[in-house]
């Protein structure tokens, strides 16, 4: 009988090194930057990654820059919201919300 091979995923190149923390971890990342994300523009799920921080709608062409792994970040969405001009202190409120 021969061996069976197992189902590793995206960990396929690492083999046993780094331990099983850090890549949970990897997996975790490049799953999500892997999966379509919905466009900002025509709201279709149809943005992938092309390069670090670019991301490119596949249905209307639209380029926008985001985070390394996800197309929108924490970060950049509390900027948006400052940029609009809303309130700081209820920026601050909203972001605590959604750390809870």
């Amino acid at each position: 009988m021969g061996k069976r091979t197992r189902k590793v995923g995206p960990t396929r190149g690492l083999g046993p090194r780094y331990g099983a923390t850090v890549r949970k971890r990897y997996v975790k990342v490049v799953t999500e930057m892997k999966k379509s994300h919905k466009c900002p523009q025509c709201g279709l799920p149809r943005v992938k990654r092309v390069s670090v921080g670019v991301w490119k709608c596949r249905k209307c062409g639209f380029t926008f820059t985001g985070g390394a792994y996800t197309p929108a970040t924490k970060l950049g969405i509390v900027a948006k919201r400052v940029a609009k001009g809303a309130p700081v202190e209820e920026v601050e409120a909203s972001t605590a919300a959604e750390e809870e």
